[in-house]
């Protein structure tokens, strides 16, 4: 998008469209200016990621990055808010970044056509990205994130959601716990299931999917107090919202004190440590 300046470096297009941003005294026009040159990098284009990414394109964050190596399904529809019928069958991330081009054209979309792996988190996650949105959707994936964001020190807004129920927490390296410091380990190979074998409630990824992006743009903006060391979960049935505090572990195997982790690795379900905490154990993204 092309426009001529205006007061505070924005346009009177952008000025009318984040209107009521600009008005609330704690974004202002210096605000809105910090998320239009704002990086955020979304992992995970389904449900959590459409709702996370169509807000955050709304509210005007500058660059958003989207990975996923994924097709649209039919089946993807009734909790995937980015696709419509005619995108089955088509890439995920090129459907994705059409339909948040078009919500609003001062976003760029930067496509990753791909799994993430150990071999390519690095790169990806290191891009200068101000922070991850993890929209993923299994636990090897969420391991991977959690490391290689720790490693390079990039803020990581969690979410995952199980059936009717899901949750939400930011990790700052330093400033908190880390994912493994909650979860040490993932749980034995098939205790959890998909999506597709337990199901879940199409408008829940919906909701945690918004608390990611709320979260993401505190963080961009430097204001609230944002989820580090508490785990907020959701029950949809009861319609109910409970806090857990969550702390730093010094003996975690990447953040804690001493730590010799320094290489990436690709993890695959482990038998050996059951996966417990606040929260339980949440599969589906």
């Amino acid at each position: 998008m092309t426009a001529t300046p205006g007061p505070g470096g924005l346009s009177e297009e952008q000025t009318e469209r984040y209107s009521r941003h600009i008005v609330m005294p704690q974004i202002g026009r210096r605000g809105q200016a910090k998320l239009l040159a704002g990086r955020a990098l979304i992992i995970g284009a389904g449900g959590l990621g459409s709702a996370s990414s169509l807000y955050l394109a709304g509210a005007g964050v500058g660059v958003l990055g989207i990975v996923d190596s994924d097709d649209v399904e039919l089946s993807n529809l009734h909790r995937q808010m980015l696709y419509r019928t005619a995108d089955v069958g088509r890439p995920k991330v090129e459907r994705a970044a059409a339909a948040l081009r078009a919500r609003n054209g001062d976003v760029e979309v930067v496509c990753y056509r791909q799994r993430l792996t150990a071999a390519n988190a690095a790169q990806i996650i290191g891009a200068n990205w101000d922070l991850v949105v993890d929209c993923s959707d299994n636990f090897p994936a969420r391991y991977l994130i959690n490391d290689a964001c720790v490693l390079l020190g990039v803020p990581n807004v969690h979410a995952s959601v199980f059936q009717f129920e899901g949750q939400a927490t930011v990790f700052i390296a330093g400033a908190g716990p880390c994912y493994r410091c909650v979860y040490p380990a993932p749980p034995p190979s098939g205790e959890v299931g998909s999506s597709r074998e337990t199901g879940l409630l199409g408008v829940l990824p919906g909701v945690l999917g918004v608390i990611q992006a709320t979260e993401a743009l505190k963080l961009l903006l430097d204001i609230g107090r944002p989820l580090v060391g508490r785990l907020l979960t959701y029950d949809a049935l009861s319609m109910r919202f409970q806090e857990f505090e969550v702390r730093r572990d010094p003996s975690c195997a990447v953040c804690g004190k001493g730590s010799s982790t320094t290489q990436l690795t690709d993890h695959e379900h482990r038998a050996e440590q059951r996966h417990g905490g606040p929260g339980g154990r949440r599969g589906a993204g």
